[in-house]
């Protein structure tokens, strides 16, 4: 594991807490992956980051769930996307997961799940899966 997650899951109670930078549940610290924020992982060597793994850069998301679920919404709606990523920002420079930013993401999933839950173009594929929707906290 990563030492900066190791820093960033002490630093924001995750474990102790039991959810993460957008209020999904965590099982395992195993589970959680590390989420580039503000520059995205493929920029991060053209400005002199290195990879990025940096405090103000990342978030602590559960792979399987939250984390693969942002990059579908980011595919799908680049604003909410941003939305929800500006909520995580916040979150990080206060230095605390804050359940008012979880309420706003949380807000923001429910718009974007009544917009692409399924994908008319190919006749009512789930774009949401269910672990999407029911591994939240709840609010």
């Amino acid at each position: 594991m990563r030492e900066i997650k190791k820093l960033m899951i002490n630093t924001y109670n995750i474990k102790k807490l039991g959810y993460d930078f957008m209020g999904y549940k965590v099982n395992r610290a195993s589970e959680l992956s590390f989420h580039h924020l503000v520059i995205p992982k493929r920029f991060c060597h053209d400005v002199g980051i290195g990879d990025g793994y940096l405090l103000w850069n990342g978030a602590i998301l559960v792979q399987n769930t939250s984390h693969e679920y942002l990059h579908v919404i980011e595919h799908l709606d680049e604003e909410i996307f941003c939305r929800i990523t500006s909520e995580m920002i916040d979150e990080n420079l206060k230095g605390r997961l804050d359940i008012d930013n979880i309420r706003r993401i949380h807000d923001m999933m429910i718009t974007f799940e009544k917009e692409h839950r399924y994908d008319r173009t190919k006749k009512g594929k789930i774009l949401v899966k269910e672990e999407y929707l029911t591994d939240r906290i709840k609010l």
